[in-house]
């Protein structure tokens, strides 16, 4: 999905219907058994009960995702609810390229989702906890390559 592609409002709806997202930082091969786990479980007719959750491969990634600034932004959409990108740049005072390129990037992996209306682009933050996950041990394999 990209940031012009717009959620069914089913998918909106199930968003806003959960309350806390979930961020962790998995190996590919412990990302590809949840998923596995997960549509074995479908299957079997069963529900998945787990919140909804968000996985980089490295702390790299989660940290160089979830920078200060982007908590910022994420912050004040939700305490905000601006009505559009340029409204949002003009909350946390920042540059509307920016703001859009950061949005993008941020519906693209699900954290937040843009409601149309006409020509404006609303965001929409649909959790109200943003939970980090950091696993340390040596399940973690090769997601432990951030520096201290």
């Amino acid at each position: 999905m990209n940031d012009t592609t717009p959620l069914h409002p089913m998918e909106r709806e199930q968003l806003r219907a959960e309350s806390t997202l979930v961020v962790t930082v998995k190996s590919s091969d412990e990302f590809h058994d949840d998923v596995t786990d997960g549509i074995e479980t479908l299957k079997q007719g069963d529900a998945v009960e787990s919140p909804l959750t968000l996985s980089f491969t490295s702390y790299d990634d989660l940290l160089g995702t979830l920078t200060p600034r982007v908590l910022d932004l994420i912050e004040a959409i939700r305490r905000e609810e601006p009505a559009s990108i340029n409204e949002t740049a003009r909350v946390v005072d920042r540059d509307v390229k920016n703001v859009h390129e950061e949005l993008s990037q941020l519906a693209q992996l699900g954290i937040i989702f843009f409601e149309e209306d006409g020509q404006r682009k609303r965001p929409v933050v649909w959790f109200d906890e943003l939970v980090i996950n950091l696993p340390f041990g040596p399940e973690t394999g090769d997601t432990a390559t951030a520096a201290p």
